[in-house]
């Protein structure tokens, strides 16, 4: 074993002794003169990025005039009003009822009462959860709606709502028997 270890010593001292004698050579006398040159020669000069102006955005003021190309409108014949002047009006004196403080669209009707002497009660369920009963007369919803008709799976209303010209005008409404809510 130790004729081994010899062998590989030796031959291990012979590879370095090799590549010793390789690398004393002057083989990077050219790549020394490149090196020389490169430092002697002056050096260069890098300018400064230029500089930007910011960007300014256009505001456009005229957006809401009118287009100077196009004619001019005449307003007077477009505010022509041809319907005639209603005399509908709420009355505001008389006192609210409970159910003119929901929404038409929250209240839901969910049956309907009869009375022996023939008169007819419609069940109504509002945001809440309570139940009240109404008849032909009362008032609900926030549009001034009175109770004008009711049957056994429906409610007719009248309401009376702003025209948008300081009128007002009476549009009917109704509200139908919900079979899931009762």
């Amino acid at each position: 074993m130790e004729g081994k270890h010899a062998v590989k010593a030796w031959f291990g001292v012979c590879l370095v002794t090799f590549l010793t004698a390789c690398s004393q050579g002057g083989g990077f006398a050219d790549l020394d003169k490149f090196m020389a040159d490169t430092r002697a020669k002056p050096r260069g000069h890098v300018e400064p990025l230029p500089e930007f102006k910011a960007y300014e955005a256009f505001s456009y003021s005229a957006a809401d005039r009118r287009a100077p190309f196009e004619p001019p409108i005449d307003v007077q014949l477009t505010m022509v009003d041809n319907e005639p002047v209603s005399d509908v009006e709420p009355n505001l004196d008389r006192p609210r009822e409970v159910l003119e403080n929901f929404d038409l669209k929250s209240l839901n009707m969910v049956g309907t009462l009869q009375r022996v002497e023939g008169g007819l009660f419609a069940l109504i369920k509002d945001s809440t959860g309570g139940i009240h009963r109404v008849r032909a007369g009362n008032y609900m919803g926030q549009n001034y709606g009175r109770i004008v008709g009711i049957s056994e799976t429906r409610i007719e209303l009248i309401e009376i709502v702003p025209n948008g010209r300081g009128g007002w005008v009476e549009r009917p409404r109704s509200l139908t028997l919900d079979e899931e809510a009762g």
